[in-house]
């Protein structure tokens, strides 16, 4: 009878639920979607039910599909996006909704805790409205009656784990992401919990990514097509599980991964963070880290590009078939490395790593009369590339310098961008065949923990892997020139960012 493994990736707009052979092969996946909500500007939730509908959905759909019995499913690893917070009570039932990373309520708190460096010292955790302190901090400041009644704080992955199992554990990782948690002890820190008003007894324990949660309820089990003692593995948060799923795991393996969002990130054997703040270094197992920084504009540029400027291919998709984003792509195509001297700043949705700034915006720059669609479009696509690249930077000063750069997440299947990372970044970029990383990264740690893996090191045999972009030299000196430029613009305009910002909070 052969053996299959499902990693669950909970992310910010679907739960996806992936059905691998051990050997990596994708035998069958299923997505949920659901939505974010917007109550007040710049808020951002979601309700942790619609979620836990959709992750029984993706699970028992990719049963499904795959037409197995439940006994050929090992195990369940778990990847979930990072920063959520819900408050929950005694019953484990939610009294707020799931306030995501995304969320930039708590600007001005955020701005105040950053002046105490030594919370990011200890916590690895970059001070910024998307972790869960600053947003328990602004809690604790307008008396949220949510966190005032709260017996608990966890998040969404946590929330699914309490509800199923009945077991309030977290992983390294998810834990890591709060800014409440010392990476250099693996405990909570007691200080940074008296900033954020709460007790070590409202959250969960802190616990490696094999270990396992057992015994679901046959009712439960049968909605999702499994068998009751279907252990579920905790796996991580879905960074450090994208560069695991991906192989790079080793000093200089550098992993790039652009969804709504973006990242860059690299393994390290200790701890590294200084007074510059620019990166985060979170824990994974208790003798890895992983250090990079996230990115708020990846593909939602792409999205908002093609919302502006993609109405005829939007209509061509609709009437004739295809994709629209295919047809902006072929006609960035057209366009040489630089845009013709045209410069994105990406920053649609303020931006975390290097700078962050949640007033950053948005900026074209050098836009001229021969400027067309096709040059904003291809424009766009590297300032997201640029982006990274800056934070590339910061990980280099503490991680060193790339030897290997892999590429996943949804924009791997974009032979242009892929292109435009491998030229920008001067590297060959290698690209698996599944670019569902962060599941496979959390089917990993699963099979890991019930023997059917005997290391972590051991998936990059079991990695099918599609193509490598080759650097372009002369593109490659193209994007240097131009990034020189690209990356005085922010400090230039920083002030400008600041009073347009406040100026769109008084005119909404």
């Amino acid at each position: 009878m052969n053996k299959y493994v499902i990693g669950l990736d909970i992310g910010t707009t679907s739960a996806k639920a992936v059905l691998f052979q051990k050997s990596g092969l994708v035998m069958a996946e299923s997505e949920s979607l659901y939505p974010v909500h917007h109550p007040e500007p710049s808020w951002a939730e979601q309700d942790p039910i619609v979620i836990e509908k959709a992750a029984i959905e993706a699970i028992s759909s990719v049963i499904k599909k795959a037409t197995i019995q439940k006994d050929q499913v090992v195990a369940i690893g778990l990847s979930s996006a990072m920063h959520s917070l819900i408050c929950i009570d005694q019953n484990n039932e939610p009294l707020s909704p799931s306030i995501i990373w995304a969320d930039g309520r708590s600007v001005e708190q955020a701005k105040k805790l950053r002046l105490q460096t030594e919370i990011y010292l200890k916590t690895g955790t970059p001070i910024h409205p998307m972790s869960p302190l600053c947003k328990l901090v602004w809690m604790k400041e307008n008396n949220y009656q949510p966190y005032l009644e709260a017996s608990m704080f966890v998040s969404i992955k946590e929330f699914l784990l309490l509800r199923w199992f009945g077991e309030a554990v977290v992983d390294y990782s998810v834990a890591s992401a709060t800014g409440l948690f010392n990476i250099h002890t693996f405990e909570w820190d007691q200080d940074v919990l008296t900033i954020a008003g709460i007790q070590q007894n409202q959250l969960s324990r802190p616990v490696s990514p094999t270990t396992m949660c057992q015994g679901l309820h046959k009712e439960l089990a049968n909605q999702m097509g499994i068998h009751p003692d279907t252990p579920f593995v905790l796996g991580g948060s879905d960074g450090p599980l994208a560069n695991l799923g991906i192989g790079a795991i080793k000093p200089g393996d550098v992993a790039i991964t652009v969804g709504t969002s973006g990242a860059i990130r690299q393994m390290a054997s200790n701890p590294r963070t200084d007074e510059l703040q620019e990166i985060f270094c979170y824990a994974v197992t208790a003798d890895r880290w992983i250090m990079g920084g996230p990115t708020n504009n990846g593909g939602i540029v792409f999205q908002w590009l093609r919302d502006v400027l993609g109405q005829k291919e939007i209509e061509l998709a609709t009437t004739q078939g295809g994709n629209a984003y295919d047809l902006l792509t072929k006609l960035a195509s057209s366009v040489t490395p630089g845009a013709n001297g045209l410069l994105f700043l990406p920053f649609l949705n303020g931006e975390r790593a290097p700078y962050w700034d949640a007033n950053a915006r948005g900026t074209l720059i050098g836009l001229t009369l021969s400027h067309k669609k096709e040059h904003m479009i291809r424009a766009g696509l590297e300032g997201v590339v640029y982006s990274l690249y800056s934070v590339g930077e910061a990980l280099e000063r503490l991680a060193g310098e790339p030897v290997q750069l892999f590429a996943s997440g949804g924009f791997a299947r974009s032979p242009l961008w892929l292109q435009i990372v491998a030229d920008i970044f001067g590297h060959p970029v290698q690209v698996p065949e599944s670019h569902q990383s962060s599941a496979w990264g959390a089917a990993w740690f699963a099979l890991l923990a019930v023997g059917e893996a005997s290391s972590l090191e051991g998936i990059k045999e079991s990695i099918p892997m599609k193509q490598t972009f080759e650097p372009n030299q002369q593109s490659n000196k193209v994007y240097r020139e131009l990034y020189v430029t690209y990356r005085e613009l922010y400090m230039a305009l920083k002030p400008h960012f600041h009073s347009l910002a406040e100026f769109q909070r008084n005119h909404k």
